[in-house]
């Protein structure tokens, strides 16, 4: 009896154990161990020159794009602004503002949620110009040489995928009055532009990476991706960078749209994350976010992944890239500042919500907001809270070396030290 019960205990044991296996087999399939990487490998550490600080000229600094500039690092070097800060002025936006201005000779250009466009003056928020596109506008606007690049969806109410066979537009504004100069056809499209070279390169709902004339808004070429492009695309190195919902991460020449390479995220069970995350290009590599819940980084030239790692949530924000950190959020409310080399963590900030938008640094400040609507200022080197703000839902922070503009929900906000 006694040798019975022993063989079947360890029977069980056998069962237990092998149960056990395959449990943490399945898990490994769905959440793939981080890869670690390495600053010898494909690492360009002076691919991005930390310039020297100086004080920005009042009402001078342009804030030409989305994330600043083609890389879309997400920082602005010369700002001398620091919390805490004083409301100067507030424009109700009425709808969700859900990305922020591109800022000019002292005027943020704004879209709304339901597709107007405001020019305002940055002194007094007050609109100097207003065009109403009858569409919906998901993205920000880009300036080059005094015209304002702006993408539209279609003509839906709810402005949904079902309805994307009615089109999307690239509009070209005359930056000082509004006027448009030219209109370019497009799949719904919630991608901020990109321009460089005389090209304004954009995504859309259809899976299409377009280079249009930025003169005359012909095109040039077209890519086509397997699946919705809905972010933007990011330039480095004579090559354009895009995520699709697809799963994959493209490079692209920029002159010819040839691809380049082709990349994805680490394989589980279930399927791959897709990406609407906006890549940064720095130091030789390239950030972005995955709805896998984890940040990646591919190499510029190679397309090979060189690091991953992994939050608890969906990681729709696009990283920003400050002296050798990637700073992104996730929908586990908590905010990541990683080594830009090797992917280790520096520090973790815990939130009040889910992160979706994507953070800004400012003389060494780092603002984000959360879907519970506030706004964090941490100090970017430790992640020590400075300062928040009772507003905010996406990418909330931009300027002009002057002022502040939040993004709250549905308000802008200019903002000045308050000391």
């Amino acid at each position: 009896m006694s040798r019975r019960r022993a063989i079947v205990g360890a029977a069980l044991v056998l069962v237990l154990g092998g149960g056990a296996v395959a449990a943490w087999q399945v898990y490994e399939r769905r959440h793939p161990p981080d890869v670690h990487g390495s600053a010898s490998v494909e690492f360009v550490p002076g691919d991005v020159p930390e310039p020297r600080p100086r004080r920005a000229r009042l009402a001078a600094l342009t804030w030409p794009t989305y994330g600043f500039d083609d890389r879309r690092l997400r920082y602005a070097p010369g700002v001398r602004l620091r919390p805490p800060f004083r409301r100067i002025w507030m424009f109700r936006g009425r709808v969700l503002l859900e990305f922020p201005p591109a800022v000019a000779d002292g005027r943020p250009y704004l879209p709304t949620f339901d597709g107007r466009f405001y020019a305002l003056d940055g002194a007094t928020g007050k609109p100097i110009w207003r065009h109403d596109s009858g569409r919906c506008a998901w993205a920000s606007p880009a300036l080059a040489r005094g015209v304002l690049y702006q993408t539209f969806l279609n003509r839906s109410r709810n402005c949904d995928a079902r309805t994307s066979s009615l089109g999307g537009e690239l509009d070209a504004f005359d930056a000082a009055s509004g006027r448009v100069r030219w209109r370019a056809p497009l799949g719904p499209s919630e991608s901020s532009p990109l321009v460089a070279d005389g090209l304004v390169f954009v995504g859309d709902w259809t899976g299409a990476v377009r280079a249009i004339d930025a003169r005359t808004g012909g095109r040039r070429w077209a890519f086509r991706t397997g699946g919705p492009v809905k972010g933007s695309l990011a330039l480095g190195g004579g090559r354009v960078f895009v995520g699709s919902y697809d799963g994959h991460v493209y490079a692209l020449d920029a002159r010819t749209g040839r691809l380049a390479w082709r990349a994805s995220g680490q394989a589980r069970l279930g399927g791959a994350g897709s990406f609407y995350s906006t890549p940064a290009v720095a130091y030789g590599r390239v950030y972005i976010g995955s709805t896998d819940g984890k940040v990646y980084s591919f190499g510029a030239l190679s397309g090979k992944l060189r690091w991953s790692y992994g939050t608890g949530g969906y990681v729709y924000s696009s990283p920003a890239v400050w002296r050798r950190l990637v700073l992104a959020g996730s929908y586990d409310h908590s905010f990541y500042a990683l080594d830009a080399a090797t992917g280790a963590l520096r520090w973790r900030f815990q939130a009040n919500g889910p992160i979706s938008g994507s953070a800004t640094v400012l003389d060494g400040i780092v603002y984000f907001s959360t879907l519970a609507e506030r706004t964090y200022a941490l100090d970017a080197r430790t992640g020590r809270l400075l300062w928040t703000f009772p507003d905010g839902k996406y990418s909330p922070v931009v300027s002009d070396g002057r002022r502040l503009y939040l993004v709250g929900y549905t308000r802008l906000y200019g903002l000045e030290p308050a000391r």
